[in-house]
């Protein structure tokens, strides 16, 4: 007798995390995760934890764990503050039951600020979304999205999906945290570089206030991003922030 499909899909879902055990980053998180959700329509995912409603961009980005999302649309997303004004984000921040993007519509068809989040959206692929509340062991909020041209996903299948999310966050957050022991400590310089960084100081502003040349300062930044695992220096001062180095 054949497993019903109920049964055979849990049966999936267990062995799918028990495979998450064998990723070693949140980008091997997200490459397992794709093939999965594609058969929802899914392209994108982005998961995190809600920053606080008055925190700056850097802090914002540090809060994301799993980010395969549109590059370009998450640049115009923080540099125009849109976090704040996402139904999306709101819906989670209140505990929300999973939902899908559609479903909020109503909420936010009287808010011209919202209707422009979601409308853009809808320019970088992101037309159809499904997200998913959550909560942290420390009891932080956290939400977890998925978004396509299209999203096809049966109301009987977001228990599992619920289930996907939930572990793949942890492990993700898991992984980052393991990061932390083993990156080398900033130098005192070089924490400095990046905090003043984090200000919106250019490299000569930097090299003023330090009392160094444009190249010291490019040297202390190389280093910083060489010890964080960053190829850049907004994400360098974002992951700094993220880990409590820098303010």
């Amino acid at each position: 007798m054949n497993e019903s499909s109920p049964r055979k899909a849990l049966t999936q879902t267990i062995g799918f995390i028990q495979q998450l055990e064998r990723a070693r980053s949140p980008t091997e998180v997200c490459g397992m995760l794709l093939p999965i959700l594609s058969r929802f329509g899914a392209e994108h995912i982005l998961a995190g934890l809600i920053p606080r409603p008055d925190s700056n961009r850097q802090q914002q980005i540090s809060h994301i764990i799993l980010d395969h999302w549109p590059a370009d649309w998450s640049r115009r997303y923080f540099t125009h503050g849109y976090i704040a004004r996402d139904p999306a984000i709101k819906s989670v921040s209140l505990g929300a039951s999973p939902f899908l993007w559609s479903d909020l519509r109503p909420l936010y068809r009287d808010s011209p600020a919202a209707w422009r989040v979601m409308e853009e959206a809808s320019d970088f692929r992101l037309k159809s979304g499904f997200t998913i509340p959550l909560a942290t062991l420390e009891g932080d909020v956290a939400g977890f999205s998925i978004a396509g041209e299209r999203l096809e996903i049966p109301p009987e299948e977001r228990g599992m999906l619920t289930l996907l999310a939930t572990y793949a966050l942890g492990r993700a957050l898991l992984l980052r945290e393991a990061d932390l022991k083993t990156i080398a400590k900033l130098s005192p310089r070089e924490r400095e570089a990046l905090q003043w960084a984090a200000e919106g100081k250019s490299e000569w502003e930097i090299g003023e206030i330090m009392g160094i040349s444009e190249h010291g300062v490019d040297k202390h930044m190389r280093a910083a991003r060489m010890k964080l695992g960053t190829t850049s220096r907004t994400h360098a001062v974002a992951e700094a922030i993220r880990m409590g180095l820098i303010n």
